[in-house]
C-alpha cells in the first residue's frame, strides 16, 4: 500500500452533510452540460434536404408559376400541403425518439458510487458526488469525477478516453511522467486493476472531460444488419420505380404529342403545362415507389422497443441489439447473479481441521476473523453489502458471530495488497498485526491449498468437504496465512474454508426451457468449479440428474452422443487445438474455471460455426467476451467496464429478462416484415395501374395530391400502426432466423405479387367500367380514389396478422396504435372526400355509397381471415 505523506492532511472520514451541501452550492452538481443542440427549426429545415422532397419542391415551384398564369392554385396547394405533412410527421417522430434516447442516456448519471461520508462508507448516485468527497474506486469502476489519490494499491487506469493511453499506472507519489501526474485520476476513465481512495477536486464541467465535452460526447449511429437489408431492398424498389416512372413519362408524353392538337399550335404555355403534369406524375410515381418510410418504420420500431424493453428490465445501449436478439442461437451465461439470486450467505465455515499438521492450529484459527476483515475491500452499510457480494457475505458472517470488522481492520495496518484476479484466483494482503507482520490469503481452494503445508489426511478431509459443498452448487473459498515480510504465498498455513450459497432464481428453469423450445442453446460459462457448474446445469435443465444433456441419453454421464464430455474446464479448453475446439464447442454445455481468454475463444469458435451468440457478464474480466459477442448482455450490478463493453444491460440481472429480449427481438423483425408486406402491396398496385394506363393511353386516374395522401398512409401511418404492435408469445415456438435471411421470404413475395395484381385487376375493371359504360365524372373518380384507399385500409388487417395463423382480431383491443391509425385513415379519407374539393378532385359521397365501398372492399380482410382459419386448423392437425 502506498500512502502519500507529502500532501496536506486528508479527510479520510469524508464530508459531513452540511459540508456536502456547501460544496454543491459552490461547485455545482457532477453533471456534464450537454453539447449545444442544433435548433429545432434547423432540424426541421434539414428534413427538406431529402432528394425526393427537393424534386417535389421544384415541381411545386413550377406548378405555382403556371397557377399564376391559369389562376388555379388548388393542385399546387395540395402538393405543398403533402410535402409539409411528410416532412413534419417524420420530424416529430425523430424528435420523440431523440427525447427517449436522452432519458436513457441520463440514467448513466444514476450509477452508484462508493464514498465515505461522516466516517461511514455509503453509495450515492454519480451526479451527487461533490468536491471534497472521498471516493473509493475498485477494479471495474468508472471514475466519477476528477481527484487526487491518497491511497493506491496496484492501481491501473484506462485513460484512453482522454489521452489514448490504454493503461496508466497510478500511485500517490505524484510523479509527472505521463499526460497527467501519477496521483491524478480523471472522470470517465476506467479502473482496470487495483483499488484506491481519492479526494474529489473537480466535478461536472470543471473536470477534464467536461472541458472537451462537445467532442467527447458525440454519438455515432450504428448501421444494423436489418438496416443494411432494408437499404438493399429500398435500392432495388427505387430502381424499379424509377424505371416505371420514366417509361410512363415517355409513353404518356409521346401519346399526347401524337394525339393532342395542342402540340401543333403556338400555345407554348399550354404545352409546358401538359409536360409539367406528366413530369409531376413521374415524380409522384417515384415518391410512391421509393420506400422512404422503411427507415422511419425501423427507427420507430427500435425506439418503441427500447422503451418497452426498459420496462422489462432491459436497458438497450446499442440499437442493433434490439434486432439481433431475435436471431440469437446460443446464449452463453454466467452463473452468479444471472442464474442465481446473487444473495451470497455463508452456509458453513470450517475453521482448521483435525489433521492439518499445524503446530499453531489454535493461533491460526484465532487469526481467521482478522484475516477476513483485513483481506477484503467490501463494506457494510446498515446490513447491506457494498462491493463484492462474496466478500460482503464474509463480513456479514463476522457480524453474525459477534465480530466488528471495522475494529478488526483498525488492528491490522495494511502494508501491501495483491488484488484478486481471474488469472491468480486469489487475493493477498500483508498487514502489521500486534507488532508482527502477517500475510493473509484467500481464494480458490485448489490454489490456496496447493500453497499450504498439509498432511495427506488433512488435504483428503478438506477435499471431501469441498466436493460435498460444490455438489450442492455452493461457492467455496479457502483461507491461509503466515508470518512474513513479503507477499510470498509459498509455505502457507491452512486456516479453513467457507461454503457460500447463492440460491437459484425461481424463474430460471422455465426460462431455460423456453429458450430450448425456441431453438436456442444455453451454455454455462463460469469461474466456479466443475461440480458446482454441473449441479447448476442440472437444476436449470441444461443437464439431467445423471449429468446427461437434456436432449438425449448418452454413452455415459456428462458425455454427449459421441462419448465426449458435455462439460470442460477452462485450462482443458485452452489445451485444445483450434480444430478440436471448433468441433467441441457445439456440444459443450458447461465450462467451469473459465478465464477471460477461454470465454472469448469459446464465443469466437461458436461464431465461426455460424452461431449468433449472446453473452452475459458482470465483471471487467468479461468485457472481451461481451465485446466480441453478437449481443453482449451486462448485469445491472456489474462493473462500468462490463456495461460499456455490452450492448444491453439486464437491470434486474435475471436470465428471464434475456428470454423477454429474444421475444422482443423476434417480434420486432416480424413487425417490420409486416410493414414491408403492406407497403409493397400498395407499391405494386400503384405502379401496375400507372404502367397499364400508360400502355392503353388512359388518363392518370389519381391526382398528385391523392397519390401523396396514399403515400402518407402507407409510409407514416402504417409505420405507426405496425411498429407499435406488442410482442407475441408464439414467436418463441419458431426456430431462430438466419442473419443472412432476406427480409422478403418466398411466401411473402408471392403474397405481395398476388394481392397487388388482384388489386390492379379490380381497379382496372372499375376504370374500364367508368370510361366505357357509366361515364367518367367527378363522383366516379372520387369513388375510384376511395376504393383504392379502402383496399389498403382492409389490407392493414392482413398485415397485422402476417406471419401467424391467428385472426387479425386476436388481441385487437390491445393494439391501440393500430386502432388509432385505422381511425385516422378512415376519418382522413372522409374529410378529403367531403371537403377536398378542387384540391383533391373529390366530391362528397352519400352514406349509401360509403356503405357500398366498405362492403365491396371488405373481402380483402374476410378472405384473409378464411385463409388464416384454414392455416390454424392444419397446424392443429399436425
Amino acid at each position: 500500500m502506498e500512502e502519500n505523506k507529502n500532501r496536506p492532511e486528508v479527510r479520510t472520514d469524508g464530508l459531513t452533510d452540511a459540508e456536502v451541501a456547501q460544496s454543491r452550492i459552490k461547485h455545482g452538481e457532477n453533471m456534464l452540460t450537454p453539447p449545444v443542440r442544433v435548433s429545432l427549426w434547423r432540424l426541421y429545415i434539414d428534413k427538406y434536404n431529402d432528394p425526393i422532397i427537393k424534386i417535389l419542391l421544384v415541381a411545386a415551384g413550377v406548378s405555382l408559376g403556371l397557377a399564376f398564369v391559369e389562376g388555379n392554385f388548388a393542385e399546387t396547394a395540395g402538393i405543398f400541403l403533402a410535402v409539409f405533412l411528410a416532412t413534419t410527421v417524420g420530424f416529430c417522430f425523430e424528435r420523440d425518439a431523440a427525447r427517449k434516447f436522452d432519458v436513457l442516456t441520463a440514467m448513466g448519471e444514476e450509477e452508484p458510487v462508493k464514498v465515505v461520508r461522516g466516517g461511514r462508507v455509503t453509495e450515492i448516485a454519480r451526479r451527487d458526488v461533490v468536491v471534497g468527497d472521498v471516493v473509493i474506486i475498485e477494479t471495474g469502476d468508472e471514475v466519477p469525477a476528477d481527484g487526487v489519490l491518497f491511497e493506491a494499491t496496484d492501481l491501473q487506469i484506462d485513460e484512453s478516453a482522454l489521452t489514448g493511453e490504454l493503461i496508466a499506472y497510478k500511485s500517490t507519489d505524484g510523479v509527472d511522467d505521463g499526460a497527467y501526474p501519477s496521483d491524478v485520476v480523471l472522470r470517465s476513465t476506467m479502473v482496470m486493476a487495483g483499488t484506491g481512495r481519492m479526494t474529489v477536486t473537480a466535478v461536472g464541467d470543471g473536470t477534464e472531460i467536461g472541458h472537451v465535452a462537445g467532442s467527447s460526447t458525440e454519438l455515432t449511429a450504428v448501421k444494423t444488419p436489418l438496416n443494411m437489408q432494408l437499404d438493399r431492398l429500398a435500392s432495388l424498389i427505387s430502381k424499379i420505380g424509377t424505371g416505371v416512372a420514366t417509361s410512363a413519362l415517355v409513353i404518356f408524353l409521346v401519346h399526347d404529342i401524337l394525339t393532342n392538337p395542342l402540340w401543333h399550335t403556338d400555345d407554348y404555355i399550354g404545352m409546358t403545362g401538359v409536360a409539367l403534369r406528366y413530369f409531376m406524375m413521374a415524380v409522384t410515381l417515384i415518391v410512391m415507389a421509393v420506400p422512404e418510410g422503411l427507415p422511419m418504420a425501423v427507427t420507430l420500431a427500435l425506439a418503441l422497443n427500447m422503451r418497452r424493453m426498459l420496462k422489462s428490465n432491459n436497458l438497450v445501449r446499442k440499437l442493433h441489439a434490439c434486432e439481433t436478439m431475435g436471431a440469437v442461437t446460443v446464449i452463453c451465461t454466467d452463473k452468479t447473479g444471472t442464474l442465481t439470486q446473487n444473495r451470497m450467505q455463508v452456509a458453513e465455515m470450517v475453521s482448521g481441521c483435525d489433521e492439518c499438521g499445524s503446530t499453531q492450529s489454535q493461533v491460526m484459527q484465532g487469526k481467521l476473523p482478522i484475516a477476513i476483515a483485513a483481506n477484503t475491500t467490501a463494506e457494510l452499510n446498515d446490513g447491506q453489502g457494498i462491493g463484492n457480494p462474496t466478500e460482503a457475505a464474509l463480513l456479514l458472517w463476522l457480524e453474525g458471530n459477534g465480530e466488528d470488522y471495522r475494529m478488526l481492520r483498525e488492528e491490522a495496518r495494511v502494508v501491501e495488497r495483491l488484488p484478486f484476479s481471474t488469472e491468480r484466483k486469489y487475493m493477498a494482503t500483508l498487514c502489521d498485526v500486534g507488532g508482527e507482520r502477517w500475510l493473509f490469503v484467500k481464494g480458490a481452494p485448489e490454489i490456496v491449498m496447493g500453497h499450504c503445508a498439509m498432511t495427506d489426511g488433512g488435504r483428503k478431509e478438506m477435499t471431501a468437504r469441498l466436493t460435498a459443498y460444490q455438489n450442492k452448487a455452493m461457492r467455496t473459498l479457502a483461507f491461509a496465512c503466515k508470518r512474513t515480510d513479503t507477499v510470498d504465498i509459498s509455505g502457507m498455513t491452512f486456516q479453513g474454508i467457507a461454503a457460500i450459497s447463492d440460491p437459484l432464481r425461481k424463474e430460471v428453469p422455465d426460462a431455460v426451457r423456453s429458450c430450448r423450445e425456441a431453438g436456442i442453446d444455453v451454455k454455462i460459462i463460469t469461474g466456479d468449479t466443475a461440480a458446482t457448474a454441473l449441479e447448476i446445469a442440472r437444476q436449470i435443465g441444461v443437464a439431467d440428474a445423471d449429468g446427461f444433456p437434456v436432449d438425449g441419453r448418452d454413452a455415459s454421464p456428462g458425455r454427449d452422443d459421441e462419448g465426449l464430455r458435455i462439460d470442460i474446464t477452462g485450462p482443458e479448453f485452452a489445451a485444445l487445438s483450434d480444430a478440436e475446439a471448433y468441433e467441441r464447442v457445439k456440444e459443450i454445455k458447461v465450462m467451469s474455471r473459465a478465464r477471460p481468454t477461454d470465454k472469448m475463444r469459446f464465443v469466437e469458435m461458436l461464431q465461426k460455426r455460424g452461431e449468433v451468440v449472446a453473452v452475459t457478464g458482470d465483471g471487467t474480466n468479461d468485457s472481451p467476451a461481451l465485446n466480441h459477442a453478437h449481443v453482449g448482455l451486462s448485469l445491472g450490478s456489474g462493473t462500468s467496464v462490463a456495461k460499456n463493453a455490452s450492448d444491453m444491460t439486464l437491470l434486474d440481472d435475471s436470465f428471464n429478462s434475456i428470454v423477454k429480449a429474444v421475444q422482443w427481438g423476434r417480434s420486432l423483425y416480424r413487425n417490420i416484415q409486416r410493414f414491408v408486406f403492406f407497403q409493397l402491396v400498395v407499391n405494386v398496385t400503384a405502379l401496375l395501374l400507372v404502367l397499364g394506363g400508360s400502355i392503353i393511353g388512359t388518363e392518370l386516374p389519381l391526382t398528385i395530391p391523392q397519390m401523396l395522401w396514399v403515400n402518407l398512409i402507407m409510409d407514416t401511418f402504417a409505420a405507426m400502426a405496425l411498429a407499435s404492435l406488442p410482442p407475441e408469445s408464439d414467436v418463441m415456438n419458431e426456430r431462430p432466423r438466419s442473419r443472412g435471411e432476406f427480409i422478403i421470404s418466398k411466401s411473402m413475395g408471392r403474397a405481395i405479387l398476388i394481392i397487388g395484381i388482384l388489386f390492379f385487376i379490380v381497379m382496372s375493371a372499375m376504370l374500364y367500367y367508368f370510361e366505357n359504360v357509366a361515364g367518367v365524372s367527378a363522383e366516379e373518380l372520387t369513388v375510384f380514389f376511395t376504393v383504392f384507399v379502402m383496399l389498403q385500409w382492409w389490407n392493414l388487417f392482413n398485415a397485422k396478422a402476417w406471419g401467424t395463423c391467428g385472426s387479425a382480431f386476436r388481441g385487437f383491443t390491445a393494439d391501440r396504435g393500430l386502432l388509432l391509425v385505422l381511425a385516422i385513415v378512415f376519418v382522413g379519407q372522409w374529410l378529403i372526400v367531403t371537403f377536398g374539393g378542387t384540391m383533391f378532385r373529390t366530391v362528397p359521397l352519400s352514406a349509401d355509397t360509403w356503405i357500398m365501398i366498405m362492403a365491396g372492399t371488405s373481402p380483402v380482410m374476410l378472405i384473409g381471415e378464411v385463409l388464416r382459419m384454414i392455416c390454424s386448423k392444419r397446424a392443429a392437425a399436425v
